[in-house]
Order: C-alpha cells, then structure tokens, then sequence
C-alpha cells in the first residue's frame, strides 16, 4: 500500500514539474513574443481575482505557497 501511495505520490510530482516549467516556458515566450498563448494575460487575471478575494485570497495564497514548498 505504501508503495502504491509512493507510486502516485512520485507522478503527481512530476506533473506539477511539467505544468511548472511549461508556465515559465510561457511566460518567456509571452514576453519575447508578445503572448502568443495568453499566459501572461492569464497570470495577471488570477491575480487579480487574488487580489479582489482579499484576506481571503492572501490565505488561500499562503496555504498554496506552503503546500507547494513540501
């Protein structure tokens, strides 16, 4: 069982590193070609739907910022 749990544990990590390196990846692109594939519009609409959820969404920005840093 905990295998299996390791298993999952082990390819949900490298998704989120794929997904995390393709954001950058476009993040780059967007700024050197001015955002072929709307990531930076993307990013600057969560954070301002951050932004307008206030204290509300500066926790839900912690408790994502401290689960990613496990």
């Amino acid at each position: 069982m905990k295998d299996v749990i390791k298993k999952i544990n082990d390819m949900l990590s490298l998704i989120t590193g794929l997904l995390i390196n393709l954001i950058v990846a476009g993040t780059i692109i967007g700024i050197l070609y001015e955002d072929t594939f709307g990531v930076i519009a993307g990013i600057g609409s969560a954070v301002s739907a951050i932004g307008d959820g206030g204290v509300a969404g500066l926790v839900a920005v912690m408790i994502l910022a401290m689960w990613m840093k496990k």
